[in-house]
């Protein structure tokens, strides 16, 4: 729901809300303009992530799963009964810039939490392989978001597409939506909600014994998330994907319709296209992050997008369908789907239960607002002023994918680990070694002074 809801919303303001809502721009500042809507909503998903994240933490992941889909599906909905420029003047854009904040509020915690859902329930053994089939959904959502806009490219003319046709994909959120609901009533609470419970209440026991037993009075401390390694690792996983994916899942689109003067339907066929295939590399990533290690799968896919992104652009300059078509497919596989089938599992593996949801919504979220949000933006920016030339993109490619390559060598291995644990991976390792340092030197000094401890 919330990807086909993405899609659909990426393509509508690629293709046509430059002429439907900016009408009085050029042509490349149009487009400017419809990705700075399209951005404005990732602002909201910040807002959302702390909100329905922090919701998710204390009341349970299942609520907030329920709620930010019925926004995400109502917002979305309503765009489809909008009024144009043509027939409220201003208002319309300022309708569009409403309802797509509202629709960034409720997916702020959205992907976030059904990626902790799953790999919350799965087991250690195959966490990589369960946890990559919530990236099937984003695939799913893709592929219906890019069929019903190749259907409408297809069977209507302009003039239909402008006065009515751009607003059924929006009217299809609906349908969706009923069937998301309907889903998530029938979910169970993860196990790790009670287990947390549990272990937070004995915290927080042994804290007041300890503070009884020194003398002090009772209280309990509230604590908050802070600004951990595993957090910084993770906006730094989350930034190169995040980037890609606004590239080339959103600006190629209006690119190469724009500038490169392709027809529409072969941006919408090569998104359908890189969708189907995905259906297998993802599960193959997600089984080889089980297998070799999530951090050196990450390594693999972010180093390849890097060094693939020059010769995928010179791929799309030649305006041939095939090249075109193939550059487009191998690059959202790579860049974008495989390491999002990665992500899905590794972020919450980084953090404790005791923030996990907070946490991973404003990971992805942060790295979205920037990366996603205002990517596209400063793309078409970038390549205006460079008179529609391709190295804007193709540079701006192989900095998200090096930010996410060097995240991950910083990074820690986190297969294995038990989801039930309170604390960050990051901090849990340094900890373990800062024991193992003191434990090294109290040997030192045992053996310089020849007292041995038992």
């Amino acid at each position: 729901m919330e990807f086909m809801d993405f899609q659909l919303y990426s393509l509508a303001a690629a293709i046509v809300f430059s002429d439907i809502f900016f009408p009085e721009m050029t042509p490349a500042m149009g487009l400017v303009m419809a990705m700075g809507t399209y951005g404005a909503g990732y602002v909201a998903r910040l807002l959302g992530a702390y909100v329905f994240g922090r919701m998710g933490d204390k009341i349970g992941r299942r609520t907030v799963l329920f709620v930010t889909i019925m926004l995400m599906g109502l917002a979305s909905t309503a765009i489809g009964f909008l009024p144009t420029y043509q027939q409220v003047g201003i208002l319309a854009p300022i309708g569009l810039v409403i309802l797509r904040i509202v629709q960034g509020f409720g997916a702020g915690a959205e992907i976030s939490g059904a990626g902790v859902m799953v790999a919350e329930f799965a087991k250690k053994s195959n966490r990589g392989l369960v946890g990559s089939f919530v990236c099937l959904g984003t695939s799913t959502g893709t592929l219906l978001a890019n069929l019903i806009w190749t259907i409408i490219l297809t069977k209507l003319d302009q003039k239909s597409l402008m006065a009515w046709g751009w607003r059924i994909p929006f009217y299809a959120s609906f349908v969706i939506m009923i069937v998301a609901v309907l889903i998530r009533i029938f979910i169970k609470e993860s196990p790790v909600m009670a287990e947390k419970k549990k272990l937070l209440t004995e915290q927080r026991q042994k804290e007041l014994e300890n503070q009884k037993a020194n003398g002090d009075v009772p209280t309990v401390q509230k604590k908050h998330f802070k600004l951990s390694k595993s957090l910084l690792v993770a906006l730094g996983l989350r930034f190169g994907q995040a980037g890609n994916s606004g590239i080339m899942q959103t600006y190629l689109a209006g690119f190469m319709v724009t500038f490169l003067s392709i027809q529409k339907t072969v941006t919408t066929n090569a998104n359908i296209i890189a969708s189907l295939i995905s259906f297998v590399t993802i599960p193959i990533v997600g089984w080889l992050g089980d297998k070799i290690g999530r951090r050196r799968m990450y390594l693999i896919l972010s180093g390849a997008m890097a060094l693939y992104a020059i010769p995928m652009l010179l791929m799309i300059e030649t305006k041939n369908t095939v090249l075109l078509t193939l550059a487009m497919v191998i690059g959202l596989n790579v860049g974008v789907q495989g390491i999002f089938a990665l992500e899905n599992v590794m972020l919450p593996e980084l953090f404790g239960s005791k923030n996990r949801m907070t946490l991973m919504a404003l990971a992805k979220e942060i790295a979205g607002v920037i990366a996603t949000g205002f990517g596209p933006l400063i793309a078409a920016s970038l390549v205006s002023a460079a008179i529609g030339s391709w190295w804007p993109v193709a540079i701006m490619i192989v900095v998200f994918s090096l930010f996410t390559f060097v995240s991950a060598y910083l990074s820690v291995d986190t297969n294995g680990r038990d989801l039930n644990d309170l604390d960050d991976a990051m901090d849990d390792i340094s900890l373990k070694s800062e024991n193992l340092h003191n434990r090294a030197t109290s040997e030192l000094v045992d053996a310089h002074t020849g007292v041995k401890k038992h």
